[in-house]
């Protein structure tokens, strides 16, 4: 059976959802993407290529006194758009409940996480910085919460490696994994025999965005968590410290085992290119920094010299 399905995402993993939806035979009434900037977005691309109604909005609520409301225009025209199931695939706006409630077989929704764990938009980082040493996806009923309705799918066993960043992490291991999550709840609320299991509250934990205050290196902390800071947000915000009185992000980050005398944070020198800066307990080995307002670059090409010490 094919659904009438109201497609809300965004970059290449929206469209590989999107065309893999496709492919099994449902029928795309409506797409919803963001604005496109300088760069057109890959599944606005693929919806107009096929010709479906495209709408790209920034925002789908507006605020009224103390409270949110539906953005009327946007509202009334989704609910011409006659959608039996809406498809949430890395979506950033928040959707009222009258769109996400409306359909007949209401909203599956993708999270990069084994909820009820990692709630929260920044669950990629998180699952880094805290040590985590499992990961996987889930698709799931979306509700009033953030992150906590009944889940329809879910796949686990995804090793959270040492050298794992936040984009190596989604890239790598959980973008192909959720292409098929999704795809197989929907087909599973398509035929009928999808199941919706609560989640278990007292497993559940959610944490905020990834802020610049939570990005800044403390250096009196252990080098094995300062290793997990900088992998975590990797690519973004970038962890950082202080340099000249500027800021310098650190990317392309390996934790090296062994102790030194230097001071954490001191800049040790250079080895292919890399920054080795002394921590507590271990050393930082650093690809790639960015210094202020410039580019990424090779670290050795970063102006640093050795001996200096971040703050």
């Amino acid at each position: 059976m094919s659904l009438r399905i109201a497609f809300f995402g965004q970059a290449a993993f929206g469209k590989d959802v999107y065309e893999r939806l496709v492919e099994q035979g449902h029928e795309m009434v409506g797409v919803y993407t963001p604005p496109e900037g300088k760069r057109p977005d890959p599944l606005a691309e693929a919806a107009r290529a096929r010709g479906d109604t495209l709408v790209q909005a920034k925002r789908f609520r507006r605020k009224r006194g103390e409270a949110f409301e539906p953005i009327p225009e946007l509202l009334a025209e989704y609910e011409a758009l006659g959608a039996e199931l809406n498809v949430l695939a890395f979506v950033t706006a928040i959707l009222p409940s009258e769109i996400v409630d409306r359909p007949a077989q209401g909203s599956l929704c993708f999270h990069p996480s084994l909820l009820p764990k990692f709630r929260g938009g920044n669950a990629l980082a998180w699952q880094i910085i805290e040590g985590e040493t499992e990961s996987g996806v889930t698709v799931f009923r979306p509700d009033a919460g953030v992150d906590t309705g009944p889940i329809v799918v879910q796949k686990g066993g995804v090793a959270i490696e040492s050298r794992d960043t936040a984009g190596s992490l989604y890239f790598q291991k959980l973008y192909p994994l959720g292409v098929e999550a999704l795809a197989e709840a929907v087909n599973a609320i398509a035929s009928g025999t999808a199941g919706f299991v609560a989640q278990d509250e007292t497993r559940a934990s959610h944490q905020g965005l990834v802020s610049d205050a939570d990005a800044r290196i403390d250096w009196a902390r252990p080098a094995a968590e300062l290793d997990r800071l900088a992998r975590g947000c990797d690519p973004q915000p970038g962890a950082w410290a202080e340099c000249g009185g500027e800021i310098l992000r650190l990317y392309d980050v390996v934790l090296e085992p062994g102790g030194s005398d230097a001071a954490p944070g001191s800049l040790l020198g250079f080895a292919d290119g890399a920054a080795r800066i002394a921590a507590s307990g271990g050393c930082l080995r650093v690809g790639r920094l960015k210094l202020g307002a410039a580019g990424k670059l090779a670290a050795a090409e970063a102006g640093l010299v050795p001996g200096e010490r971040l703050r």
